[in-house]
C-alpha cells in the first residue's frame, strides 16, 4: 500500500525508540532530531520501548520487575497495531527485544514502510549470544528486519556492511552528532596555560565504565608522577577502584560544562565485534569542546581521531602511557589538536550539518512527499 502524506503536506513517522530520552543512544540518534525535523515538516510521534525509570533502575543495579517489562511489550504490541496512521515507521534496533522475527514480522506486515537505524552492534546480542537456543532463535533476527527496511541508517562502515550483507535494500552511513547550540565554539587565543596535571577525562555510564580498566596501569603510573589527574563523568563509584580520580556524576544538563573542564579526553576500548559496532560518541563530544581525543584504534575510532591531527590513537598500556604522556608535557599541541577536533565536528559530525540530510532521507522513503528525494540526494 502506498501511503501519502497527510494533506497538510507534513510526513507522519512513527518513532519505535528503544528508551526515553534518558537513553544515550535513543536520545542522540532520534530525540535531538526532533525539532530540526518538526520545523521540516516531518511530524514525529515517539513510543519509547523502555521508559526512563526502566535506566534508572539498570544504572542503579536495580532489576526492573517482571510485570512491567511484560506491560512494554503489550504497550509496544498495541503501538503496532495502530501504527497504520502513520506515513512511516522508525525504528531503533528492533520493535520487541528478545522475540522472534517472525513476531515482527506478522505486526509490520500491515504497517507502512519502515526506516531502521543501528548505532551499535546489537545483532551479536544475539548471533554471538553464548546460548546455542538464543543463537539459533534469534541469530538472523536483525538481519532479516534490515532485509525488510526501505532504510537502514547505520553509525558507522562496519554496522553498514553488515546491513548490506544482510540484504537491505538501501543502506546509509548516519553519524551520531552533537548540536553545537549546547556545545558552543571556543574562544580563539594562546594555547592555554594550566597550572598542575594534566585533566584526562572518561565520560560513560556504569554500564561502560569497565573499558576504564584498560587504563588503570599507565593513569596510575602517571599520577604517580603528579602528571594526570583521571577525571571520570558518569562512571559511577566502582570504576578504577583504588586509583585517586575526581568522580562527577552524569546529567544532561552539567555534561558539557563538566566536558570544558578536561584538557583532554579517552575512549579505550577492546578489539572485538561489539566495540567495532560503536560510533564513538564520546569523542564526538570532546572534541566539540576543542579537547584533543586519545582513543583506541578500533572500529571507527580512527576515522573520527585522526592521529596527530585531532588526537592520538593508543594501543596498549604503553602506547597508551606515551600518549597521554605526550599530551601532558605540549599544552600547545593539546591547543592544536583541539582547534582542528572542533572544525572537523562542526564539519561532520553536528546536528546543524547532518538534520537537513536525515530530513531528506526520511521524506525520500514516502513516495510523493515534498522534498522528498532530492534532501536525500547525495547521501
Amino acid at each position: 500500500m502506498v501511503r501519502r502524506p497527510s494533506s497538510s503536506g507534513a510526513l507522519r513517522v512513527l518513532l519505535l525508540s528503544r528508551y526515553g530520552r534518558k537513553g544515550p543512544s535513543s536520545r542522540m540518534r532520534h530525540d535531538q532530531f526532533l525539532p530540526r525535523l518538526a520545523a521540516d515538516g516531518i511530524e514525529v510521534e515517539v513510543a519509547p520501548f523502555f521508559p526512563d525509570a526502566y535506566l534508572d533502575a539498570l544504572f542503579a543495579g536495580r532489576r526492573w520487575p517482571l510485570a512491567k517489562v511484560a506491560g512494554r511489550y503489550a504497550t509496544r504490541i498495541a503501538t503496532l497495531l495502530g501504527a497504520g496512521r502513520h506515513d512511516l515507521l522508525w525504528i531503533e534496533k528492533e520493535t520487541l527485544p528478545w522475540l522472534p522475527y517472525g513476531v515482527e514480522r506478522l505486526l509490520l506486515a500491515a504497517a507502512p514502510p519502515y526506516v531502521v537505524d543501528f548505532d551499535d552492534a546489537w545483532f551479536h546480542h544475539y548471533d554471538l549470544h553464548r546460548r546455542p537456543l538464543v543463537r539459533r532463535l534469534l541469530g538472523s533476527k536483525l538481519d532479516r528486519l534490515m532485509r525488510g527496511a526501505a532504510l537502514v541508517t547505520a553509525g558507522n562502515g562496519y554496522l553498514a556492511e553488515r546491513a548490506g550483507r544482510a540484504g537491505a535494500r538501501r543502506v546509509e552511513i548516519l553519524p551520531t552528532v552533537v548540536d553545537l547550540d549546547r556545545y558552543p565554539a571556543v574562544r580563539s587565543g594562546a594555547a592555554p596555560q594550566r597550572n598542575g596535571p594534566l585533566r584526562v577525562g572518561w565520560i560513560g555510564s556504569p554500564v561502560t565504565a569497565p573499558y576504564l580498566d584498560l587504563l588503570a596501569e599507565p593513569l596510575a603510573r602517571l599520577g604517580a608522577e603528579g602528571l594526570v589527574r583521571p577525571v571520570l563523568i558518569g562512571a559511577g563509584g566502582d570504576a578504577l577502584p583504588g586509583l585517586d580520580a575526581e568522580r562527577i556524576p552524569w546529567s544532561e544538563a552539567g555534561e558539557v560544562a563538566a566536558l570544558e573542564g578536561l584538557d583532554a579526553g579517552v575512549m579505550p576500548l577492546l578489539d572485538s565485534p561489539w566495540e567495532r559496532g560503536k560510533c564513538g560518541y564520546k569523542l564526538i563530544q570532546y572534541m566539540a569542546c576543542a579537547k584533543p581525543a586519545i582513543a583506541s584504534p578500533v572500529g571507527v575510532n580512527p576515522t573520527i581521531v585522526e592521529d596527530g591531527v585531532t588526537g592520538l590513537l593508543a594501543d596498549g598500556p604503553a602506547g597508551w602511557e606515551t600518549a597521554l604522556r605526550r599530551l601532558a608535557v605540549d599544552p600547545a599541541l593539546r591547543h592544536r589538536m583541539g582547534a582542528a577536533g572542533r572544525a572537523k565536528i562542526e564539519r561532520a559530525y553536528s546536528l546543524q550539518a547532518v538534520a537537513p540530510r536525515l530530513a531528506g532521507l526520511l521524506r525520500s522513503v514516502v513516495p510523493g512527499t515534498v522534498r522528498d528525494a532530492e534532501d536525500g540526494a547525495g547521501s
